[in-house]
């Protein structure tokens, strides 16, 4: 009876003490991620005034690269050479923060953003500071003005949108909003689109995850935690062939979302189990 104590209190005093390592892990790695911002705050503050076009972006693929590293998210790519050369509206589905640092980290580029992200402490300044054009999902008459602000854009560089107008777990793909289109349509840039998942690593391969979805109530900080605890995760990001041109703005938000349904409704296939692929970067 003795001894069967003994190792019941052995075994109690392991769990306790794995329960506090992993605690003590995830607060290494916060700290880590606090300072890996504060660099890029530093970098957009004192060097990028300096820096060439080019320089910039190899700047920001770096950053974002090294910011999934520490969460402990892989960076998949299929499809990647589907990807236009010239500027281009990207259109993706929308799970979580993380969405954009992976889209990053593949291309630089311009974002539209919900007028909410602009607050966010941080991560917010950062968005300002990188050109992300802020529009508010309650009115349609803003979304056109943003549109009509993309037009210069898209002359010089790619945007992507996210026309949900806000985030999914990733399961389904809700309907798309229409003014955000009216760029490409005026613009006659090509419309390029890109299916985002998300996967952990299991004994039997990664299987589809839900723990980067950055949806209701979540704040940034608890998403963060929970993508913490469920690492190491990987993100997919699947190119899809060019949308057709010559049609109006509500045809090509049905198209781009009837494609890119379409992929997240298919049965995932096992992904792969790979590290970044920063070789198939450009």
């Amino acid at each position: 009876m003795t001894d069967s104590c003994h190792f019941y209190d052995l075994f109690e005093i392991y769990d306790c003490w794995m329960v506090n390592l992993f605690s003590y892990s995830i607060i290494f790695i916060l700290g880590r991620i606090t300072w890996h911002i504060a660099r890029g705050m530093l970098i957009l503050c004192f060097l990028f005034p300096f820096l060439s076009s080019k320089a910039k972006e190899q700047q920001i693929q770096n950053w974002t690269l090294m910011l999934l590293t520490l969460l402990g998210i892989h960076l998949h790519l299929v499809n990647a050479d589907l990807f236009p050369k010239e500027p281009c509206l990207l259109v993706a589905n929308h799970i979580s923060w993380v969405d954009i640092q992976a889209i990053l980290a593949f291309k630089p580029m311009r974002f539209v953003a919900k007028s909410e992200v602009a607050g966010w402490p941080l991560f917010g300044w950062m968005a300002v500071q990188l050109g992300t054009l802020f529009v508010r999902r309650d009115s349609a008459f803003h979304g056109r003005k943003v549109a009509q602000d993309m037009l210069p854009i898209l002359q010089q560089e790619s945007i992507c949108i996210f026309p949900e107008g806000t985030s999914s777990d990733g399961t389904v793909v809700l309907p798309f909003k229409t003014s955000l289109f009216e760029a490409a349509v005026l613009s006659d840039a090509p419309v390029s689109m890109v299916v985002i998942r998300y996967f952990s690593d299991t004994s039997n391969g990664p299987q589809p995850s839900c723990a980067a979805a950055f949806i209701g109530e979540m704040g940034l900080i608890e998403s963060i935690f929970k993508i913490l605890q469920a690492r190491p995760l990987q993100v997919e990001l699947e190119f899809l062939p060019i949308a057709p041109q010559g049609i109006d703005r509500k045809a090509l938000a049905e198209y781009t979302h009837s494609q890119i349904a379409a992929k997240i409704n298919e049965k995932l296939p096992n992904a792969p189990k790979l590290d970044l692929l920063a070789s198939t970067l450009r």
